[in-house]
């Protein structure tokens, strides 16, 4: 994770971003903390990756690389106004020892890239349509040495996949059918026959840009009838306030780059 101390909206690279909509950047910085104390006190361990400044999207620390088993597949912008934050996350691997792959194809990370360990044996679904080119799932699968799954995003409010789809443990997903091609809901309905399904309300006050442990679901608080479909499918919702981080277009797993070591 890294704390929001330069977080603003200064430019805008997707729908949420509204450059005359004011932020205030100390409830964002303590929104964080309190993200990142719930991580915590649900028994896990948060590395912090120091910001930079100019780079006041480093926050979303998801997008900065991809990792499986210590192996990791470096994030390529799409954006100018993010380059810079890749070489920040490869030096935080660097210093880890992990293998670094450097991408030649454009992707944002687990903004676009999830894995499932158990699914098949061990499986990367990944997004494209917006931000990822398709071609840097292929990359990723040589990278990697894991199946890749393509999946299209098709609404442009839901620009990633890690705001369409989060993995509930090893096995299972929640996703929004609406973001996706009718394709790539096929493929979703034949992988996942029990997949808790999002509503559009839910998936837009980015419920799905979650964070599980395979028990406890850290969600954002605006999601609640998420909350109470993930009670009911018996895990353990724990809603987290990211009103201000919402305005850059992202949420709780937005904020937290999984180490899959």
């Amino acid at each position: 994770m890294s704390p929001p101390e330069h977080f603003a909206v200064e430019y805008a690279i997707n729908p949420w971003m509204d450059i005359t909509a004011p932020v205030d950047a100390e409830l964002a910085l303590k929104q964080w903390e309190g993200l990142r104390e719930a991580l915590v006190r649900l028994g896990h361990e948060v590395h912090v990756l120091p910001p930079e400044i100019g780079l006041p999207d480093m926050v979303y620390a998801a997008n900065g690389a991809f990792s499986v088993d210590g192996v990791v597949y470096g994030a390529r912008f799409k954006y100018p106004q993010r380059t810079a934050e890749a070489s920040a996350h490869r030096r935080f691997y660097d210093r880890l020892g992990w293998r670094y792959i450097t991408p030649a194809a454009t992707n944002e990370g687990e903004g676009d890239f999830t894995y499932l360990p158990k699914a098949l044996g061990g499986l990367v679904l990944a997004g494209h349509g917006f931000r990822t080119e398709v071609g840097a799932h292929a990359e990723a699968q040589e990278a990697l040495g894991r199946p890749v799954i393509s999946l299209r995003l098709t609404d442009p409010r839901i620009y990633h996949l890690d705001v369409a789809l989060a993995p509930l443990d090893d096995e299972n997903v929640a996703y929004y059918p609406g973001a996706f091609s009718e394709s790539s809901r096929t493929v979703l309905r034949r992988l996942f026959p029990h997949a808790i399904l999002a509503t559009e309300e839910d998936a837009l006050a980015f419920g799905l840009n979650l964070v599980s442990d395979g028990h406890n679901v850290v969600l954002n608080a605006e999601a609640t009838g998420l909350a109470a479909q993930l009670r009911a499918a018996g895990y353990t919702p724990v809603p987290v306030e990211l009103t201000e981080l919402k305005k850059g277009g992202g949420s709780v797993k937005c904020c937290v780059a999984e180490l899959r070591s």
